[in-house]
């Protein structure tokens, strides 16, 4: 069993509140490592900008697609 196969069947075992959970804990890991590690804050605005679109660019077009 691959990792996506495995990873898929653990999600179907949660619910809307299980999802948010993980989306915030995701969310303050993220902010763990700013926190830990300034360099990555002290880059320009754009940077962040330019990751946001290049992450949200497949799920986005899958979403509106259908």
């Amino acid at each position: 069993m691959n990792i996506f196969a495995f990873a898929n069947k653990l999600i179907k075992k949660c619910d809307w509140i299980d999802i948010g959970l993980l989306k915030l804990s995701v969310a303050a890991a993220a902010l763990m490592v700013a926190k830990l590690w300034p360099p990555i804050l002290s880059l320009d605005w754009y940077w962040y900008a330019i990751v946001l679109v290049l992450a949200a660019l497949k799920p986005v077009s899958r979403a509106v697609g259908k």
